[in-house]
C-alpha cells in the first residue's frame, strides 16, 4: 500500500497580517487590549489560519514571515517598494506581537533575515517537493509562480473562509502560460505596487503574446530583429530594466531550509491556550477557536 503524502499548509504570515488590519482598520475598529495597543491584525491574522487549517485540513502547518523591511531585492533596485508609505503606527507593534501569537498558539513560525516570506515559502515547496501535497494561504498573486504539481495557492477573499484556490491546471487554462513564464510577464509588465516598472509601454496583454511566442524574456531577447519596430525599440530602450525587473519578480527557492515534519504539527487548541489569549486581549481569537473546534 502507498503510503500517503502529508499535506503541509503554508501561512503567509505578513499577507494576511497586513490585510486583517486594513480591513478592519479602515473602519475605526482597532481592538486594544489592557495596554491600549491595537490587536486587529494580530486577531484577523490568527482567525484566518485557524479557518484555514479547519478548511483544508492539513497534517502539518507553518507560518512563513518577512523579517524586517530591507531584503536583497532593496541591495539590486533601491526603488523597490520604495513607493509603499511606512506601515501606520497602529501596525508597527503587531509584526512581533503576531509571531508571539502565532508561538503561542503552536504554529511554527519562519523567516530569515534579508529573504521575504515569499521566498521562504518558495524554498519550503521546493524541499518538499515531490514528498508532500502543499497548499499556501495567501493574499499575494506573486506566489502563483510557485504552482506546480501537488501545490495549491489559496488567496484569500472576502470573510475567513472564501478563497479563489488555484492549481497548475487551472493558471495554464486561465493564463495561457505556465506558473514559471509568470516571472517572465512581469520582467516585461513591472509591479507597480512593488515599485518597478518593468518596460514602458509594454503593457501585460502585450507580454502575454511575447511570452506564448517566444517562451522567456531570453527568447525574445534573442528574436528581438522578428518584433515590429516599435516593440524593438522599447525593449531595447527598457533593456536594463527588463532584466532587472525579472531578477526582482523571481521567488528564490534555494534557501536551506529547516523543516522537518516533527516541529510543524496540528496544534491543540486546548482551555490553557483559549484562556492565555483571553487574558493578552485576543477574545475574538479564543471565540473564533471555539466556533471551529471542540476543546479535547
Amino acid at each position: 500500500m502507498t503510503e500517503e503524502k502529508p499535506h503541509i499548509l503554508i501561512i503567509d504570515g505578513m499577507a494576511l497580517l497586513f490585510r486583517s488590519f486594513f480591513a478592519t482598520s479602515a473602519m475605526g475598529h482597532f481592538f486594544p487590549n489592557a495596554a491600549g495597543v491595537p490587536t486587529n491584525g494580530v486577531q484577523g491574522f490568527a482567525r484566518h489560519t485557524m479557518t484555514a487549517a479547519s478548511v483544508f485540513k492539513p497534517t502539518h502547518m507553518a507560518v512563513c514571515w518577512d523579517m524586517g523591511a530591507h531584503t536583497f531585492r532593496n541591495d539590486l533596485y533601491d526603488g523597490y517598494k520604495a513607493n509603499r508609505p511606512a506601515p501606520p503606527e497602529e501596525l508597527v507593534p503587531q509584526f512581533d506581537m503576531a509571531r508571539d501569537a502565532s508561538a503561542l498558539i503552536g504554529w511554527k513560525n519562519y523567516g530569515e533575515k534579508g529573504m521575504e516570506a515569499d521566498d521562504l515559502i518558495g524554498s519550503m515547496i521546493a524541499h518538499w517537493d515531490g514528498k508532500a501535497e502543499i497548499t499556501v494561504v495567501s493574499g499575494d498573486r506573486d506566489l502563483l509562480q510557485l504552482l506546480r504539481p501537488g501545490v495549491n495557492i489559496a488567496l484569500i477573499k472576502k470573510g475567513y473562509s472564501e478563497y479563489d484556490i488555484y492549481t497548475e491546471d487551472r493558471f495554464v487554462e486561465e493564463y495561457g502560460i505556465t506558473p514559471l513564464q509568470y516571472i517572465d510577464k512581469k520582467a516585461f509588465t513591472g509591479d507597480t505596487a512593488d515599485g518597478y516598472p518593468g518596460v514602458k509601454g509594454i503593457g501585460p496583454k502585450t507580454a502575454l503574446t511575447l511570452i506564448k511566442q517566444y517562451g522567456s524574456v531570453d527568447g525574445v531577447v534573442a528574436a528581438i530583429d522578428e518584433l515590429t519596430p516599435a516593440r524593438r525599440k522599447r525593449i531595447e530602450d527598457g533593456m536594463d530594466m527588463l532584466m532587472l525587473s525579472r531578477k526582482l519578480a523571481e521567488i528564490h527557492c534555494d534557501l536551506e531550509v529547516e523543516a522537518s515534519l516533527e516541529e510543524m504539527p496540528i496544534p491543540n487548541y486546548d482551555d490553557n491556550v483559549k484562556q492565555t489569549l483571553e487574558q493578552l486581549g485576543y477574545s475574538l481569537v479564543m471565540r473564533h477557536a471555539n466556533s471551529l473546534y471542540v476543546t479535547n
